[in-house]
């Protein structure tokens, strides 16, 4: 199946886009009263972001390297 250029472009930037973006919002989350309890220990709420934040980087990734697989097809 051949990826038109644009539609590879599209991939790599929205691949990108999660790389930049989810990091960003996981260290806000980190820095939140909400992330641990009295005694320090991760709450569920820190471990809920964190995983939706792993998913949405090995998503983004698999995006971006589909998008570059593309453009060099």
């Amino acid at each position: 199946m051949h990826l038109p250029a644009i539609l590879g472009w599209v991939l790599v930037v929205a691949g990108v886009w999660s790389l930049v973006v989810w990091p960003q919002f996981l260290k806000r989350v980190m820095k939140d009263p909400r992330a641990r309890d009295a005694a320090g220990k991760p709450t569920k709420f820190l471990t809920v972001h964190v995983v939706l934040v792993s998913v949405s980087m090995v998503l983004g990734l698999a995006t971006a390297a589909i998008g570059v697989a593309g453009l060099l097809a």
